[in-house]
Protein backbone atom coordinates (compact mmCIF):
# COMPACT_ATOMS: atom_id res chain seq x y z
CA UNK A 1 0.00 0.00 0.00
CA UNK A 2 1.54 3.38 -0.88
CA UNK A 3 2.00 6.48 1.04
CA UNK A 4 0.57 10.42 0.11
CA UNK A 5 2.75 12.29 0.01
CA UNK A 6 3.68 14.42 3.05
CA UNK A 7 2.10 11.14 5.13
CA UNK A 8 3.60 8.44 7.29
CA UNK A 9 2.52 5.03 6.83
CA UNK A 10 -0.94 4.11 8.23
CA UNK A 11 -1.00 1.05 8.28
CA UNK A 12 -0.89 -2.04 11.44
CA UNK A 13 2.66 -3.11 10.65
CA UNK A 14 5.81 -1.67 9.46
CA UNK A 15 5.77 0.30 6.23
CA UNK A 16 8.02 -2.23 4.75
CA UNK A 17 11.62 -2.22 4.13
CA UNK A 18 14.16 -0.23 2.80
CA UNK A 19 14.28 3.79 2.40
CA UNK A 20 11.92 6.62 2.01
CA UNK A 21 12.45 9.97 2.32
CA UNK A 22 9.53 12.60 3.58
CA UNK A 23 8.83 15.79 1.70
CA UNK A 24 10.85 19.33 2.58
CA UNK A 25 10.06 20.43 5.74
CA UNK A 26 10.19 24.29 6.38
CA UNK A 27 10.44 26.82 8.87
CA UNK A 28 14.36 25.40 8.97
CA UNK A 29 13.39 22.92 11.38
CA UNK A 30 14.63 19.06 9.43
CA UNK A 31 13.90 18.74 6.13
CA UNK A 32 15.12 15.07 5.75
CA UNK A 33 13.43 11.80 7.48
CA UNK A 34 15.00 8.66 6.86
CA UNK A 35 13.10 5.48 7.94
CA UNK A 36 15.17 2.39 8.44
CA UNK A 37 13.71 -0.67 9.29
CA UNK A 38 15.29 -2.95 11.29
CA UNK A 39 14.09 -6.62 12.81
CA UNK A 40 13.09 -4.65 15.86
CA UNK A 41 10.88 -2.52 13.92
CA UNK A 42 11.13 0.88 12.39
CA UNK A 43 13.59 3.85 12.82
CA UNK A 44 12.81 7.43 12.66
CA UNK A 45 15.41 10.09 13.06
CA UNK A 46 15.18 13.83 11.83
CA UNK A 47 18.21 15.78 10.59
CA UNK A 48 18.30 19.51 9.38
CA UNK A 49 19.55 22.77 10.49
CA UNK A 50 18.17 22.38 13.88
CA UNK A 51 19.13 18.84 14.01
CA UNK A 52 15.29 17.96 15.74
CA UNK A 53 15.70 14.27 16.79
CA UNK A 54 11.46 13.29 15.91
CA UNK A 55 11.86 10.20 17.62
CA UNK A 56 12.24 6.70 16.88
CA UNK A 57 9.75 3.43 16.35
CA UNK A 58 11.98 1.18 18.71
CA UNK A 59 9.73 -1.40 18.90
CA UNK A 60 6.23 -0.87 16.48
CA UNK A 61 3.22 0.06 17.95
CA UNK A 62 4.77 2.53 20.78
CA UNK A 63 3.99 5.42 18.77
CA UNK A 64 0.49 6.21 16.83
CA UNK A 65 1.07 7.46 13.52
CA UNK A 66 -1.60 10.10 13.27
CA UNK A 67 0.47 12.92 15.56
CA UNK A 68 3.40 12.45 13.88
CA UNK A 69 1.56 13.34 10.57
CA UNK A 70 0.25 16.36 11.61
CA UNK A 71 3.46 17.40 12.84
CA UNK A 72 5.21 16.71 9.70
CA UNK A 73 2.50 18.79 7.66
CA UNK A 74 2.53 21.35 10.31
CA UNK A 75 6.90 21.77 9.67
CA UNK A 76 6.64 21.45 13.78
CA UNK A 77 9.17 20.03 16.11
CA UNK A 78 7.97 16.61 17.83
CA UNK A 79 7.64 16.70 21.84
CA UNK A 80 9.10 14.68 23.95
CA UNK A 81 5.23 12.94 25.24
CA UNK A 82 4.72 11.70 21.63
CA UNK A 83 5.79 8.47 22.65
CA UNK A 84 3.25 6.16 23.81
CA UNK A 85 -0.73 5.92 23.36
CA UNK A 86 -2.15 8.36 20.78
CA UNK A 87 1.23 10.69 21.34
CA UNK A 88 -0.14 14.07 21.93
CA UNK A 89 2.06 16.01 23.76
CA UNK A 90 1.14 16.98 27.32
CA UNK A 91 0.56 21.00 27.77
CA UNK A 92 3.64 22.35 29.28
CA UNK A 93 6.01 20.00 28.77
CA UNK A 94 9.37 20.54 27.37
CA UNK A 95 11.10 18.93 24.49
CA UNK A 96 14.06 17.02 25.12
CA UNK A 97 17.20 18.19 23.65
CA UNK A 98 18.88 14.56 22.81
CA UNK A 99 18.58 11.11 23.08
CA UNK A 100 21.15 9.78 25.37
CA UNK A 101 22.98 6.40 26.54
CA UNK A 102 22.30 4.41 29.42
CA UNK A 103 23.54 1.49 31.23
CA UNK A 104 21.25 -0.43 33.07
CA UNK A 105 22.36 -3.04 35.63
CA UNK A 106 19.65 -5.69 37.24
CA UNK A 107 16.79 -6.40 34.67
CA UNK A 108 13.98 -7.88 36.79
CA UNK A 109 10.48 -6.40 37.39
CA UNK A 110 11.32 -2.96 37.04
CA UNK A 111 14.66 -2.65 35.48
CA UNK A 112 13.83 -4.58 32.37
CA UNK A 113 10.20 -2.34 31.99
CA UNK A 114 12.13 0.93 32.57
CA UNK A 115 14.98 -0.18 30.00
CA UNK A 116 11.63 -1.04 27.23
CA UNK A 117 10.08 2.78 28.09
CA UNK A 118 13.51 4.40 27.68
CA UNK A 119 14.27 2.43 24.35
CA UNK A 120 10.60 3.25 23.56
CA UNK A 121 11.82 7.20 23.49
CA UNK A 122 14.39 6.74 21.81
CA UNK A 123 17.22 6.24 24.23
CA UNK A 124 19.89 4.04 23.60
CA UNK A 125 20.40 0.90 26.38
CA UNK A 126 22.51 -1.61 27.30
CA UNK A 127 21.87 -3.92 29.14
CA UNK A 128 23.27 -5.69 32.05
CA UNK A 129 22.01 -8.43 34.51
CA UNK A 130 24.30 -11.45 36.30
CA UNK A 131 21.24 -13.68 34.51
CA UNK A 132 22.55 -13.50 30.81
CA UNK A 133 18.71 -14.51 29.07
CA UNK A 134 17.46 -11.21 30.53
CA UNK A 135 19.52 -9.32 29.10
CA UNK A 136 19.22 -11.28 25.57
CA UNK A 137 15.51 -10.86 25.61
CA UNK A 138 16.13 -6.71 25.70
CA UNK A 139 18.56 -7.40 22.97
CA UNK A 140 15.36 -8.82 20.67
CA UNK A 141 13.77 -5.53 21.57
CA UNK A 142 16.85 -3.21 20.57
CA UNK A 143 18.94 -3.03 23.43
CA UNK A 144 22.75 -4.12 23.28
CA UNK A 145 23.38 -6.88 26.07
CA UNK A 146 26.60 -6.73 28.17
CA UNK A 147 28.20 -10.05 28.91
CA UNK A 148 29.92 -8.48 32.02
CA UNK A 149 30.21 -4.85 33.68
CA UNK A 150 33.07 -4.65 31.82
CA UNK A 151 31.58 -4.94 28.56
CA UNK A 152 28.36 -2.12 29.66
CA UNK A 153 31.29 0.02 30.41
CA UNK A 154 32.79 0.14 27.22
CA UNK A 155 29.77 0.41 24.98
CA UNK A 156 29.11 3.17 26.81
CA UNK A 157 29.98 6.79 25.33
CA UNK A 158 32.01 8.96 27.84
CA UNK A 159 30.47 10.63 30.16
CA UNK A 160 28.89 7.19 31.00
CA UNK A 161 25.48 6.72 33.00
CA UNK A 162 24.91 3.74 34.56
CA UNK A 163 21.64 3.03 36.20
CA UNK A 164 21.61 0.09 39.35
CA UNK A 165 18.12 -1.67 39.44
CA UNK A 166 19.33 -3.86 42.16
CA UNK A 167 18.32 -4.35 45.44
CA UNK A 168 19.38 -2.38 48.41
CA UNK A 169 21.78 -4.84 50.14
CA UNK A 170 24.12 -5.02 47.21
CA UNK A 171 24.26 -1.64 46.11
CA UNK A 172 27.73 -1.19 47.90
CA UNK A 173 28.94 -4.42 45.96
CA UNK A 174 28.07 -3.77 42.50
CA UNK A 175 29.34 -0.07 43.04
CA UNK A 176 32.31 -1.96 44.24
CA UNK A 177 32.60 -3.86 41.07
CA UNK A 178 31.34 -0.87 38.56
CA UNK A 179 33.84 2.27 39.87
CA UNK A 180 37.29 1.06 39.28
CA UNK A 181 35.93 0.62 35.44
CA UNK A 182 34.34 3.99 34.94
CA UNK A 183 36.15 7.45 34.26
CA UNK A 184 36.44 10.84 35.85
CA UNK A 185 32.86 12.61 35.13
CA UNK A 186 30.91 8.87 34.54
CA UNK A 187 27.72 8.90 37.04
CA UNK A 188 25.78 6.45 38.71
CA UNK A 189 22.10 6.43 39.38
CA UNK A 190 21.44 4.45 42.40
CA UNK A 191 17.29 3.47 41.36
CA UNK A 192 16.60 0.92 43.99
CA UNK A 193 15.45 1.68 47.77
CA UNK A 194 18.76 2.49 49.78
CA UNK A 195 18.76 4.14 52.72
CA UNK A 196 19.76 7.74 52.30
CA UNK A 197 22.32 7.70 54.96
CA UNK A 198 24.07 5.27 52.61
CA UNK A 199 23.69 7.88 49.83
CA UNK A 200 25.25 10.44 51.47
CA UNK A 201 28.43 8.18 52.08
CA UNK A 202 28.51 6.81 48.40
CA UNK A 203 28.36 10.22 46.87
CA UNK A 204 30.96 11.27 48.77
CA UNK A 205 33.34 8.08 48.37
CA UNK A 206 32.35 8.53 44.83
CA UNK A 207 33.31 12.30 44.29
CA UNK A 208 36.77 11.30 45.68
CA UNK A 209 37.06 9.12 42.51
CA UNK A 210 36.13 12.26 40.40
CA UNK A 211 32.61 10.08 40.10
CA UNK A 212 28.94 11.51 40.17
CA UNK A 213 26.26 9.40 41.81
CA UNK A 214 22.76 10.47 41.85
CA UNK A 215 19.53 8.90 44.19
CA UNK A 216 16.79 8.35 42.14
CA UNK A 217 13.43 6.43 44.14
CA UNK A 218 11.48 4.99 41.86
CA UNK A 219 7.18 4.15 42.49
CA UNK A 220 5.63 2.59 39.37
CA UNK A 221 5.86 -0.86 39.90
CA UNK A 222 5.47 -3.68 37.16
CA UNK A 223 2.90 -1.49 35.32
CA UNK A 224 5.62 1.69 34.71
CA UNK A 225 6.41 1.13 31.57
CA UNK A 226 2.90 1.81 30.86
CA UNK A 227 1.73 4.25 33.06
CA UNK A 228 5.17 5.82 33.67
CA UNK A 229 7.58 5.98 36.81
CA UNK A 230 7.04 9.15 39.38
CA UNK A 231 11.15 10.00 40.63
CA UNK A 232 11.93 11.16 43.54
CA UNK A 233 15.53 12.04 42.84
CA UNK A 234 18.88 13.47 44.67
CA UNK A 235 22.30 14.64 43.60
CA UNK A 236 24.12 17.56 42.37
CA UNK A 237 22.19 20.10 40.38
CA UNK A 238 23.67 20.26 37.22
CA UNK A 239 24.55 16.41 37.23
CA UNK A 240 20.90 15.79 37.61
CA UNK A 241 19.90 17.99 34.88
CA UNK A 242 22.43 16.14 32.79
CA UNK A 243 20.05 13.18 33.40
CA UNK A 244 16.84 15.53 32.45
CA UNK A 245 15.80 13.94 28.96
CA UNK A 246 16.28 9.59 31.13
CA UNK A 247 13.71 11.60 34.26
CA UNK A 248 11.17 12.72 31.39
CA UNK A 249 11.18 9.66 29.64
CA UNK A 250 10.77 7.76 32.29
CA UNK A 251 8.21 9.32 34.05
CA UNK A 252 4.01 9.67 33.24
CA UNK A 253 3.75 13.31 31.91
CA UNK A 254 1.85 16.09 32.92
CA UNK A 255 -1.08 13.89 31.73
CA UNK A 256 -1.31 11.43 34.43
CA UNK A 257 -3.41 14.07 36.93
CA UNK A 258 -5.24 17.01 36.43
CA UNK A 259 -3.93 19.99 37.65
CA UNK A 260 -4.57 21.04 41.28
CA UNK A 261 -6.30 24.24 41.60
CA UNK A 262 -4.52 27.15 42.51
CA UNK A 263 -1.11 26.14 41.13
CA UNK A 264 -0.23 28.17 38.71
CA UNK A 265 2.97 26.72 37.33
CA UNK A 266 2.91 23.62 35.01
CA UNK A 267 6.58 24.18 33.91
CA UNK A 268 7.59 22.30 36.76
CA UNK A 269 9.01 18.86 36.80
CA UNK A 270 7.06 17.48 40.01
CA UNK A 271 3.68 18.05 37.01
CA UNK A 272 5.11 15.85 34.94
CA UNK A 273 6.10 12.83 37.39
CA UNK A 274 9.66 13.93 38.78
CA UNK A 275 11.47 16.44 41.19
CA UNK A 276 14.97 16.68 42.16
CA UNK A 277 14.04 16.59 45.85
CA UNK A 278 17.73 18.28 46.91
CA UNK A 279 20.99 16.88 47.61
CA UNK A 280 22.30 13.74 48.09
CA UNK A 281 19.75 11.28 50.06
CA UNK A 282 16.95 13.47 49.52
CA UNK A 283 15.65 11.25 46.36
CA UNK A 284 15.98 8.08 48.54
CA UNK A 285 14.55 10.25 51.53
CA UNK A 286 11.20 11.00 50.03
CA UNK A 287 11.04 7.69 48.32
CA UNK A 288 11.78 6.00 52.25
CA UNK A 289 9.12 8.04 53.61
CA UNK A 290 6.46 7.33 50.13
CA UNK A 291 7.19 3.82 51.17
CA UNK A 292 6.25 4.23 54.98
CA UNK A 293 2.97 6.10 53.59
CA UNK A 294 2.12 3.37 51.55
CA UNK A 295 2.10 0.30 54.28
CA UNK A 296 -0.19 3.02 56.47
CA UNK A 297 -2.35 3.15 53.16
CA UNK A 298 -2.38 -0.57 52.48
CA UNK A 299 -3.14 -1.28 56.06
CA UNK A 300 -6.05 0.87 56.49
CA UNK A 301 -7.74 -1.01 53.54
CA UNK A 302 -6.32 -4.15 54.88
CA UNK A 303 -8.25 -3.37 58.06
CA UNK A 304 -11.20 -2.33 56.89
CA UNK A 305 -11.84 -5.40 54.37
CA UNK A 306 -11.41 -7.70 56.86
CA UNK A 307 -14.01 -5.91 59.34
CA UNK A 308 -16.72 -6.41 56.66
CA UNK A 309 -15.09 -9.93 56.06
CA UNK A 310 -16.36 -10.71 59.45
CA UNK A 311 -19.48 -8.77 59.67
CA UNK A 312 -21.51 -11.96 59.50
CA UNK A 313 -20.16 -13.15 62.45
CA UNK A 314 -23.39 -13.16 64.03
CA UNK A 315 -24.83 -15.84 62.09
CA UNK A 316 -22.57 -18.64 63.88
CA UNK A 317 -23.46 -20.82 66.64
CA UNK A 318 -22.13 -18.84 69.95
CA UNK A 319 -19.50 -20.17 72.41
CA UNK A 320 -20.17 -19.26 75.54
CA UNK A 321 -17.53 -20.46 77.63
CA UNK A 322 -14.91 -18.64 79.82
CA UNK A 323 -12.49 -18.40 77.29
CA UNK A 324 -14.59 -16.69 74.47
CA UNK A 325 -15.82 -12.83 75.36
CA UNK A 326 -19.43 -12.89 74.42
CA UNK A 327 -21.01 -11.22 71.46
CA UNK A 328 -23.87 -9.38 72.88
CA UNK A 329 -25.62 -8.76 69.87
CA UNK A 330 -25.45 -11.27 67.17
CA UNK A 331 -28.03 -9.88 65.66
CA UNK A 332 -26.62 -6.91 64.79
CA UNK A 333 -23.96 -9.24 62.79
CA UNK A 334 -25.83 -10.76 60.49
CA UNK A 335 -24.37 -9.36 56.87
CA UNK A 336 -23.23 -10.96 53.95
CA UNK A 337 -20.82 -8.68 52.41
CA UNK A 338 -19.92 -8.98 48.92
CA UNK A 339 -16.38 -7.62 49.17
CA UNK A 340 -15.59 -7.66 45.32
CA UNK A 341 -18.87 -4.86 44.52
CA UNK A 342 -17.67 -3.04 47.86
CA UNK A 343 -14.27 -2.59 46.34
CA UNK A 344 -15.98 -1.49 42.85
CA UNK A 345 -18.48 1.09 44.43
CA UNK A 346 -15.77 2.68 45.84
CA UNK A 347 -13.81 3.46 43.06
CA UNK A 348 -16.63 5.45 42.21
CA UNK A 349 -16.91 8.88 43.78
CA UNK A 350 -15.64 7.91 46.88
CA UNK A 351 -13.02 9.89 48.97
CA UNK A 352 -11.06 6.49 49.49
CA UNK A 353 -10.28 6.06 45.74
CA UNK A 354 -6.52 5.29 44.84
CA UNK A 355 -4.63 3.16 42.86
CA UNK A 356 -4.37 0.73 45.94
CA UNK A 357 -8.14 0.54 45.94
CA UNK A 358 -7.82 -0.03 42.23
CA UNK A 359 -5.57 -3.04 42.34
CA UNK A 360 -7.87 -4.23 45.50
CA UNK A 361 -10.41 -4.49 43.55
CA UNK A 362 -8.35 -6.77 40.91
CA UNK A 363 -7.85 -8.94 42.88
CA UNK A 364 -10.86 -9.30 44.43
CA UNK A 365 -12.89 -9.70 41.23
CA UNK A 366 -10.21 -12.90 40.78
CA UNK A 367 -10.96 -14.69 43.78
CA UNK A 368 -12.79 -12.53 46.81
CA UNK A 369 -11.19 -15.09 49.53
CA UNK A 370 -8.18 -14.52 48.06
CA UNK A 371 -6.55 -18.40 48.71
CA UNK A 372 -3.51 -17.78 46.72
CA UNK A 373 -2.22 -15.59 49.30
CA UNK A 374 -0.47 -16.97 52.54
CA UNK A 375 -0.83 -13.33 53.99
CA UNK A 376 3.01 -13.20 55.00
CA UNK A 377 3.89 -9.43 54.48
CA UNK A 378 7.02 -8.35 53.69
CA UNK A 379 8.90 -5.27 54.24
CA UNK A 380 11.80 -4.09 52.06
CA UNK A 381 13.02 -1.40 54.89
CA UNK A 382 12.08 1.67 54.03
CA UNK A 383 9.11 1.56 57.07
CA UNK A 384 11.91 1.02 59.28
CA UNK A 385 14.15 3.57 58.23
CA UNK A 386 11.50 6.00 58.15
CA UNK A 387 10.36 5.35 61.58
CA UNK A 388 13.98 5.61 62.82
CA UNK A 389 14.40 9.05 61.11
CA UNK A 390 10.64 9.81 63.13
CA UNK A 391 12.73 8.94 66.26
CA UNK A 392 15.60 10.83 65.54
CA UNK A 393 13.65 13.65 64.78
CA UNK A 394 10.87 13.65 67.90
CA UNK A 395 7.96 13.43 65.09
CA UNK A 396 5.20 10.71 65.96
CA UNK A 397 3.63 8.36 63.27
CA UNK A 398 1.60 6.24 65.13
CA UNK A 399 -0.22 4.97 61.90
CA UNK A 400 3.21 3.89 60.02
CA UNK A 401 5.17 2.34 63.44
CA UNK A 402 1.33 0.59 63.28
CA UNK A 403 1.19 -0.71 59.66
CA UNK A 404 4.96 -1.66 59.76
CA UNK A 405 4.36 -3.96 63.18
CA UNK A 406 1.77 -5.80 61.77
CA UNK A 407 3.62 -6.44 58.68
CA UNK A 408 6.52 -8.03 61.19
CA UNK A 409 2.78 -10.02 63.08
CA UNK A 410 1.79 -11.25 59.66
CA UNK A 411 5.70 -13.53 59.02
CA UNK A 412 5.14 -15.31 63.08
CA UNK A 413 7.59 -12.40 64.60
CA UNK A 414 5.06 -12.14 67.43
CA UNK A 415 4.59 -15.66 67.78
CA UNK A 416 6.71 -16.16 71.19
CA UNK A 417 4.86 -12.74 72.48
CA UNK A 418 1.47 -14.84 72.39
CA UNK A 419 2.88 -18.01 73.48
CA UNK A 420 4.04 -15.87 76.75
CA UNK A 421 1.00 -14.22 76.86
CA UNK A 422 -0.91 -18.08 77.24
CA UNK A 423 1.99 -19.02 79.52
CA UNK A 424 0.65 -16.24 82.07
CA UNK A 425 -3.01 -16.41 81.34
CA UNK A 426 -1.97 -20.43 82.58
CA UNK A 427 0.16 -19.43 85.38
CA UNK A 428 -2.44 -17.36 87.05
CA UNK A 429 -5.86 -18.58 85.93
CA UNK A 430 -5.24 -21.81 84.10
CA UNK A 431 -6.59 -20.88 81.41
CA UNK A 432 -6.10 -23.11 78.29
CA UNK A 433 -5.45 -22.27 75.08
CA UNK A 434 -8.39 -23.09 72.75
CA UNK A 435 -7.75 -24.75 68.88
CA UNK A 436 -9.02 -22.53 65.85
CA UNK A 437 -12.80 -22.51 65.25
Amino acid sequence: MGTEPGEQHRGDGPPGDGERKAPALGNGVAREVTHEFHESGAQCVGRGDDNVVFGRWIRHGLLRLPALQATYRGGGKLPIAARRGDARAPRGEPERERDMDVGMIGLGRMGANMVRRLMGDGHRCVAYDRTPEAATELAREGAVAAASLAALVAALPAPRIVWLMVPAGVVDGAIEDLAPLLSVGDTIVDGGNSNFQDDIARAAALSARGLHYVDCGVSGGVWGRERGYCLMIGGEPETVRRLDPLFASLAPGIEAAPATPGRTSDARTADRGYLHCGAHGAGHFVKMVHNAIEYGMMAAYAEGFNILQHAGAGRADQEHDAETTPLRHPEHYQYDFDLAEIAELWRRGSVVTSWLLDLSAQALARDMHLAKFAGRVSDSGEGRWTLAAANDLAVPAHVLASALFERFSSRGEADYANRMLSAMRFGFGGHVEKGPS
